[in-house]
């Protein structure tokens, strides 16, 4: 299991996020909200999340079938809908190489098969518990 610890101190919204494989990363809101603009937002921690894996992804595939794929570009937009409870994730590949439109097909559903893909378009579960003092 993946574990990741943040902690927020006295500034506004300044969070620092540690990986269980050392790497470290600062979320931030946006200068709108209070914040300094520091680093991503938590919407676009999560919509990265979901480029990065579909970008991987779609790099491995493309490698292990020795096809010619240069560069994967990609834009993910999130959009809240608070009041319906629904979130719509848009997502736009760029697929850059000699590829046909077989291979480009194939392509689009391994973006749909990525783990990220998986786990948001899933049933999602969270546990949340108060730590003692």
């Amino acid at each position: 299991m993946d574990k990741i610890t943040a902690s927020i101190k006295k500034e506004l919204y300044k969070i620092e996020i540690h990986s269980s494989s050392g790497n470290v990363l600062i979320a931030d809101e946006p200068e709108t909200v209070g914040g300094k603009n520091q680093g991503f937002s938590p919407n676009e921690l999560l919509a990265s999340s979901l480029a990065a894996c579909t970008s991987a992804t779609l790099r491995m595939y493309a490698d292990r079938k020795g096809w010619d794929l240069q560069e994967v570009k990609m834009e993910v937009h999130l959009e809240v809908n608070r009041e319906g409870k629904r979130t719509e994730i848009y997502r736009k590949i760029e697929l850059i190489g000699n590829l046909d439109q077989a291979q480009r097909d194939r392509m689009l559903a391994i973006a749909n098969s990525c783990p990220v893909h998986k786990i948001l378009s899933g049933s999602i579960s969270i546990q949340t518990e108060l730590k003692e003092n």
